[in-house]
């Protein structure tokens, strides 16, 4: 009877018949607290609404069937003993049973009313678990980033570095085979260029018995004009004896001008190929001043 009761009153508070049999079985008919208690905490299970079986051996089932061979087997003594029972067990009258369904929903909307804080309270220890992650894992991406852009700063500098090593070692190279051509063909063209002057007074004759005009002048140096693609010109002073190759070199360090570009003269027009810079500038005919254009190849 006690079992009946608890499902009737699951039944009246609205819960369904298939979920309500399953907590009655589930809690071993322990009262409509605990019945409800399991309702709650399965009511998300997969398998809630799939039919109840009742299992081998059912507690109420033993119990229809040992009850009618109890009045052959207990002494008649007995007889007051289970009166009283049954009327401690007497069905509950309709306003008993109004009762008793109010406060058992008064008890479940408190217990749902705590399981729902229960779910709020670990919603929001959730999102700040969510966050804390969040923020750690931004720092991570930020400090990654960091090292990212610390290599790539480091990289230009090596890149800067290698480029000046680079211009340095050829400016050397420059010094070096100017200096060499100096000591080759410098020595005898500067004094005689620095005895020219000299010779020049003294072998000054008087007009009336002035010869054939005097020999072409040697120069060691020539005055050389580069006009850039940009419009702008570049000037500079360059051995006479220095390949074409000094001039683009030069170009190159000055200005902007990338690798694929070669040098002409525009009066006579001449374009001047690889093999031409390899000679010298007084071959070029570019003694003692010339100027050269940019082009591109």
């Amino acid at each position: 009877m006690a079992e009946c009761t608890t499902l009737e009153s699951l039944l009246e508070m609205g819960f369904d018949r298939n979920r309500a049999e399953k907590a009655v079985a589930h809690t071993g008919n322990q009262g409509i607290e605990r019945a409800m208690d399991w309702l709650m905490e399965h009511e998300n299970d997969p398998d809630i609404d799939e039919p109840y079986v009742p299992p081998a051996g059912n507690v109420l089932d033993s119990s229809e069937q040992q009850s009618p061979s109890l009045p052959a087997t207990e002494p008649t003594e007995s007889g007051d003993n289970e009166m009283v029972e049954e009327d401690s067990r007497r069905p509950m009258t309709e306003e008993e049973r109004k009762e008793q369904v109010k406060r058992l929903e008064e008890l479940m909307r408190v217990k749902q009313e705590e399981r729902r804080e229960r779910e709020r309270q670990e919603e929001v220890d959730r999102e700040k678990q969510r966050r804390k992650q969040g923020q750690e894992l931004q720092q991570i991406r930020q400090k990654l980033q960091e090292d990212e852009m610390k290599k790539l700063a480091d990289d230009r500098r090596k890149e800067k570095m290698e480029d000046r090593l680079a211009k340095q070692r050829v400016k050397e190279k420059i010094a070096r085979d100017r200096e060499e051509r100096a000591r080759k063909f410098g020595g005898g063209s500067s004094g005689t260029s620095l005895s020219s002057p000299t010779s020049e007074t003294t072998s000054q004759s008087p007009p009336e018995n002035q010869g054939p005009p005097p020999a072409k002048k040697d120069y060691d140096e020539c005055r050389i004009q580069v006009r850039l693609l940009d419009g702008s010109a570049l000037t500079a002073v360059f051995k006479a004896q220095e390949p074409l190759a000094a001039v683009r070199v030069y170009v190159q360090m000055n200005s902007s001008e990338s690798q694929d570009f070669t040098l002409l003269s525009p009066y006579p027009r001449r374009v001047y190929t690889d093999l031409d810079m390899e000679k010298p500038l007084s071959e070029l005919g570019l003694v003692p001043s010339a100027v050269l254009v940019v082009t591109k190849k």
